[in-house]
């Protein structure tokens, strides 16, 4: 071996010449391996590989760990960071979607051809929604490696998504609405009152598992809003699943909704049902499960002969409703958890229309 070639003559005959590819994860240096059966052999296959890999750490990087040794990194960094259905989330998309096609590429050998081949293997299989909502956890992890200092830049940043259009999200009309809470108001053992919840708060179905009596205050008719209850997926094999109990999903989600006289009446109904549990809704004093109360909900649905909707729609009814009647969008805003009034106005445009007709009129009678 000559001094700073790094090539070896091996005890099987061969020769082998090793060149620097990166760092592990560990900061020691990973070397990969070239092979000939003569010095000059490995010598001339050698120099192209050192060139390439010197050049390849200069503009993208020192690191050589694999993109799967990095996600369980940044998996470990974030999961004291997010709510536990976040890191569920987090991790079950990049084990089934993102490592069975880039696991084994290093990070500084990750370029946008890697998430052009991502992006077609999505694209067979997934809505373009969800592949938007993958690449933006892809691109979270790349980008705290390149804070980190371990990339100098995120190769995936410049891909072009396809654009996923915005699903309008069917309100109940007024005689629908009305339909619904007939039926529920009649139903056994206060099954219709989540529902009715629903209609009257615009609270999540998992804010209403999660409603506890402390969180309702009947003197000054408001509900605290500050929890929500959730089935995620697990890291455990044999328990794909489970129900957790964890704060609201964000600062504007924690809130606080007034209730009006048939609510507090219903509530009221339910408090003396169910005394013994601290949950508004529960079994066997825990709280209710969301798939529980969506069940009761599509009784109700189908009890009051309306097409196929889902609970969520209840929430967007409650919304549509109150901008029909008042079109103060700051205070739909608030009372929704919205983080700005902007997302509460991309949601409910239609709902908004009737009151644009107006300035219309208003302006053209001004000035005419």
């Amino acid at each position: 071996m000559r001094k700073g070639e790094n090539i070896y003559l091996r005890k099987d005959g061969r020769w082998e010449g090793r060149y620097p590819k990166g760092r592990k994860a560990d900061g020691r240096i990973k070397y990969g391996y070239i092979y000939g059966k003569s010095y000059n052999e490995v010598k001339l296959k050698l120099y192209p590989k050192k060139i390439y890999y010197h050049s390849l750490q200069q503009v993208h990087g020192a690191s050589a760990e694999t993109f799967e040794e990095w996600t369980v990194e940044w998996l470990a960094e974030v999961q004291e960071d997010v709510k536990p259905s976040t890191f569920a989330s987090y991790y079950y998309k990049i084990t089934k979607y993102i490592l069975p096609v880039i696991k084994d590429i290093p990070l500084n050998e990750l370029s946008v051809d890697n998430g052009k081949i991502l992006l077609r293997e999505l694209q067979n299989k997934l809505t373009k929604s969800t592949i938007q909502v993958i690449f933006r956890i892809v691109n979270k992890c790349l980008n705290h490696a390149k804070t980190c200092g371990k990339i100098m830049s995120n190769p995936f940043s410049e891909l072009k998504l396809p654009k996923s259009k915005h699903k309008k999200i069917r309100a109940l009309t007024l005689s629908e609405q009305r339909r619904v809470m007939a039926v529920a108001a009649k139903e056994k053992k206060g099954y219709g009152i989540p529902t009715m919840l629903a209609l009257h708060s615009g609270l999540r179905i998992g804010e209403i598992a999660a409603l506890k009596w402390s969180d309702i205050d009947f003197e000054t008719n408001l509900i605290h809003v500050n929890q929500t209850y959730q089935r995620i997926s697990t890291l455990e094999e044999r328990k794909k699943t489970q129900l957790i109990l964890t704060d609201s999903k964000t600062e504007a989600s924690e809130r606080i909704v007034p209730i009006g006289p048939t609510l507090k009446k219903l509530l009221l109904e339910q408090k003396r049902r169910s005394s013994n549990s601290s949950f508004v809704f529960s079994t066997n004093g825990q709280p209710c499960e969301p798939r529980l109360l969506t069940y009761h909900f599509h009784r109700i649905r189908m009890k009051a002969n309306i097409a196929t909707i889902h609970f969520h729609q209840l929430r967007h009814t409650f919304a549509t409703r109150c901008l029909e009647a008042n079109k103060d969008v700051s205070s739909v805003s608030a009372l929704l958890g919205h983080a700005s009034t902007q997302m509460t106005l991309d949601t409910y445009v239609d709902a908004m229309l009737e009151q644009r007709h107006q300035v219309i009129t208003e302006m053209d009678q001004l000035v005419s």
